[in-house]
């Protein structure tokens, strides 16, 4: 999980790599590091300012394969389905601090569990 260190000159490389660079400037000037790709879906890239609609679909496909992200597909359940650990894992480490600097994928899953 190498990204998670990224900042957000990385993260518009990274983007670039993805055949897009036209948005790098819609990272960096929004402040995007690794931590903050969590948050990146079809909901915040228009206000990251992105809006060509198969460009999100490709971002946000990709960030989630970056991230390891498998969320559960709709059913017809009104509960809501059981949250992908990795991404609730990356949800606690987008936050700053010395908790969330400490935090290991182990010591979350241990925690879950309790």
């Amino acid at each position: 999980m190498d990204f998670l260190q990224w900042d957000s000159q990385d993260v518009a490389r990274w983007i670039e790599s993805l055949g897009f660079p036209q948005y790098k400037a819609c990272f960096t000037e929004n402040f995007i590091t690794g931590r903050k790709l969590i948050y990146i879906d079809c909901n915040t890239l228009p206000k990251l300012g992105i809006t060509y609609f198969k460009d999100m679909q490709v971002i946000c496909a990709r960030v989630q394969e970056l991230l390891e992200i498998t969320e559960t597909p709709w059913s017809r359940s009104i509960a809501d389905p059981r949250r992908d650990t990795v991404a609730l894992f990356l949800e606690k480490k987008s936050r700053t601090g010395e908790r969330a600097e400490a935090l290991t994928f182990q010591r979350f899953l241990h925690d879950l569990d309790q």
